[in-house]
């Protein structure tokens, strides 16, 4: 039998009995999640990617929700093998503006992207131990 939770944000459905009661059980349900932007084309490309590998994930709106402090973007980065000035989005006007030429250690762009989370490359997928960039949409399969 089909359950689902609901959240602010999203629908979760499983087939099992025990769906989590709380957002707080989510992480151990759900241990896939997608950092996405639904007004970006190449978020929505890996979310319809992700869609099509499994339906065992939460999707985390990272420009709405704001669920990145600099210990957990740090955390992230390392899991994706990724320097955090790899991940930038250099073509963004904020960038162009304030950040383009300045060597910033890793600790700081990690606090620029806290702080800027539009600079953030997109989508961004996650499990318990691994992360991939989802552009292109294929790199998804490193978490399979």
């Amino acid at each position: 039998m089909i359950k689902s939770f609901k959240t602010h944000n999203s629908m979760i459905m499983g087939t099992e009995d025990k769906l989590p009661t709380s957002f707080f059980q989510l992480k151990k349900y759900l241990p896939m999640k997608i950092y996405h932007n639904p007004r970006c084309k190449k978020s929505r490309e890996g979310l319809e990617y992700l869609k099509s590998k499994t339906a065992d994930f939460s999707v985390v709106l990272y420009l709405k929700d704001a669920p990145f402090t600099e210990e957990s973007l740090a955390q992230l980065m390392k899991k994706m093998g990724k320097k955090p000035h790899e991940m930038i989005r250099t073509q963004e006007k904020i960038y162009k503006e304030n950040y383009k030429g300045k060597e910033l250690s890793e600790t700081e762009w990690i606090k620029v992207m806290v702080a800027n989370p539009k600079l953030i490359n997109r989508p961004l997928i996650e499990t318990d131990d691994k992360a991939v960039w989802g552009n292109p949409p294929e790199n998804i399969d490193e978490l399979f």
